[in-house]
């Protein structure tokens, strides 16, 4: 029976599971009702009708179950008062509003060009993203349900078989009649988050009907379609697992089964009998006992960590640090805000350099400037003065290609250990890096994690040891060493590019140099570094390693020195001097220099989307690529700039450090730059990096 119970293994599964039973009676109160009463139009235009107030909740970044609770009270309002009417049949004005409200909401998205991902969820749901906060709303519609039901019962009886008999004994049917539309939207609104609008009609009708085959007393045929409904979320949620369906959808489509199957087994029961039925049940079973059950072994989800949660999407966060080192962790999906120290300085010796270049420990009011931050989707490195400070964000993703999971965890500070001595930066740094002075990149794969130090040098760490939170030093590379594909890619400061086993072993050297390299990243297609020439690509084709040259277009003094680009993604951008950025695109194999005055920060989400360019007079710029126009706009720091702001940018939104203002900037690029959200913080976040990725 191990397949049946090791999905509910995982906690994510779980609250699915719980989110499912709860919305499964919730529907069974008000599904019975809608069955018996013939209002299932009524049911299927109030589930369409929320798309207005989730639309509008979506884009003011309100609560999206609040904006659908809003949009369909209106709906039931307006169902309620026309169908008084005499003129035409109830249907018809459910009809109109069905149509208006399902318009008004397709205009309202239209309008946004990133409302894609929010609309797919709103449709379909995600049942295995559902959250413990909306645990206890479904906990909350189900007890009102429950008031509703009980208090309403009588009326909702007299009303359903006979309205006038109703009015004669003072039951109020007007009133009952709005009551029962409230209390189905209440089902609607509680529902959508778990199998979304197209798929919550299922839950609402299918285990009711079903459950009417089994009894004629309402209070019975609730019971049983909560049953019903219960048991099509565990079998439902059982096949998503083993088959990788859509969770929602298969809940929705079990339910749906449940009714064919209870109409079926009803018909065989008029025509044998119940003894005959329960015979034909049996015949299945027998010989189940026969034979020895299968030995499973529990597999371990790669990638885990003891104490982390595997999650049903990315986990999300930024972690910011000001000057002083004080360091918070902003979780953005739920929005809370973790302070990790302010941690003390605490360098373990290195190895492979003498005691004295290792700090010694000190107290919290003796800390030095903290002067720059990188992240390998996981961990940010912080460097201040000769140290580098590691936090563990406790949010990463683990992709095998063809699937990824996704993991979280308490945020933590695992330490710190000796970086570089240089504490001063060079007059030739690029703005948003750390130039000589501490950490310009870090990147990890299953067994190491480098950080690449403003010197030229890379610290090596093992992955492992960093996972269990201990911050050691493994080993120090002279070079650029960024691992990839099993291997370390190494380019040290004569040029000279070398594949190496991750131990160190020497290894295959390209017969491609990069001359004076600075600036690095890794993509999908392969390891990219900064030469004064160009950029050099290392990538792995078949079982060897190749390298090749992407020239610049032309000779030029405005280099590219520190790569930004969304994880992943084949297109890069860097800052080329003063009056212009450079895009380097991995897959096409050329450079575009896009001139702009002024330049302070850039990325891009990837090949076709905009550039994203903040000038020194704290403007964003929406910049298309391929013919250097301004797309969009936006004053986004109300000012000059000061320090040196990041961009970070995922797939779906891109965050910007304020550190006058002590806040970051969510930005929806795909919709003109808007402000998605902001999170205000009580430290100035000169540094950040975005992690679980």
């Amino acid at each position: 029976m191990d397949w049946l119970f090791a999905p509910f293994e995982v906690a994510f599964v779980q609250r699915a599971l719980w989110g499912g039973l709860l919305v499964s009676c919730v529907c069974a109160l008000a599904g019975t009702w809608v069955v018996v009463r013939g209002m299932a139009f009524l049911g299927d235009a109030m589930a369409h009708g929320m798309l207005p107030g989730v639309a509008v909740a979506a884009l003011l970044g309100g609560n999206l179950m609040l904006g659908a609770a809003v949009s369909c009270t209106a709906m039931a309002a307006g169902v309620s008062v026309l169908s008084r009417g005499k003129r035409f049949a109830p249907d018809t004005a459910i009809g109109l509003l069905f149509v208006g409200m399902l318009a008004a909401g397709v205009i309202i998205v239209s309008r946004s060009q990133s409302f894609a991902v929010d609309l797919t969820g709103f449709l379909f749901g995600d049942v295995l993203a559902v959250r413990a906060v909306d645990l206890w709303y479904l906990v909350a519609a189900l007890g009102i349900s429950l008031v509703v039901a009980v208090l309403g019962h009588r009326a909702f009886v007299a009303l359903t078989f006979d309205p006038r008999k109703a009015h004669t004994l003072g039951l109020h049917p007007k009133l009952a009649h709005a009551a029962l539309v409230g209390l189905v939207a209440l089902a609607i609104v509680a529902s959508f988050h778990v199998v979304g609008t197209l798929l919550v009609f299922g839950l609402l009708i299918a285990p009711p009907a079903a459950a009417v085959f089994w009894s004629n007393r309402v209070p019975v045929v609730m019971a049983i379609a909560a049953l019903i409904g219960g048991l099509s979320t565990v079998g439902g949620l059982v096949i998503s697992w083993h088959a990788g369906t859509a969770a929602g959808a298969t809940i929705a489509a079990v339910a749906v089964g449940s009714f064919f199957l209870s109409a079926i087994v009803s018909a065989l029961r008029e025509r044998v009998g119940r003894v005959g039925v329960l015979a034909l049940a049996a015949v299945p079973l027998v010989g189940c006992g026969a034979g020895e059950a299968p030995v499973v072994e529990e597999a371990v989800p790669h990638g885990f960590v003891a104490g982390a949660e595997e999650m049903s999407e990315a986990q999300k966060r930024v972690v910011v640090a000001d000057a002083t080192g004080a360091v918070r962790v902003i979780d953005l999906l739920t929005e809370e805000v973790t302070p990790i120290g302010p941690e003390s300085v605490r360098a373990q010796p290195d190895p492979s350099s003498s005691p004295s270049t290792a700090p010694s420990p000190s107290g919290g009011d003796r800390r030095v400037p903290t002067v720059g931050a990188v992240g390998d989707g996981r961990f940010a490195y912080l460097s201040a003065g000769a140290s580098v400070q590691i936090v563990d964000s406790g949010a990463w993703t683990v992709d095998h290609g063809d699937h990824r999971h996704y993991y979280r965890a308490p945020s933590r500070d695992v330490g710190a250990v000796a970086g570089d001595t240089a504490t001063s930066e060079p007059a030739d740094a690029s703005p948003g890096t750390s130039g000589g002075s501490g950490v310009v990149g870090a990147y990890s794969d299953a067994a190491v994690a480098t950080v690449v130090l403003g010197s030229g040098a890379t610290i090596v760490f093992d992955r492992a040891e960093l996972d269990g939170g201990i911050a050691r030093t493994q080993r120090r590379v002279d070079g650029i060493a960024v691992p990839y594909a099993e291997r370390l890619v190494v380019a040290d400061s004569s040029g000279r590019v070398e594949v190496r086993g991750r131990d160190g072993a020497a290894g295959q050297v390209q017969s491609t140099p990069c001359p004076q390299p600075k600036g690095q990243a890794v993509t999908r297609r392969g390891v990219v570094f900064g030469c004064a020439d160009g950029a050099l690509v290392v990538a792995q084709r078949d079982d060897a390693f190749v390298a090749e040259k992407v020239p610049y277009p032309a000779p030029t003094a405005e280099r590219a020195t520190a790569f930004t680009h969304r994880p992943g993604s084949t297109t890069l951008t860097a800052i080329a001097g003063r009056d212009a950025v450079w895009t380097l695109d991995i897959r096409k194999r050329n450079w575009t220099r896009t001139p702009i005055a002024e330049p302070i920060a850039v990325n891009t989400a990837g090949e076709g989307s905009a550039l994203l360019v903040l000038t020194r007079d704290g403007v964003l710029h929406g910049i298309d690529p391929a013919t250097g126009t301004e797309t969009a706009r936006t004053p986004l720091l109300g000012g000059p700039v000061e320090g040196d702001p990041v961009i970070r940018v995922d797939s779906e939104r891109a965050y910007i450090n304020d550190s006058r203002k002590r806040v970051v900037h969510e930005i929806a690029y795909n919709d003109n730059l808007r402000v998605a959200r902001t999170f205000s913080l009580d430290i100035a976040p000169s540094l950040m990096v975005e992690t679980g990725l």
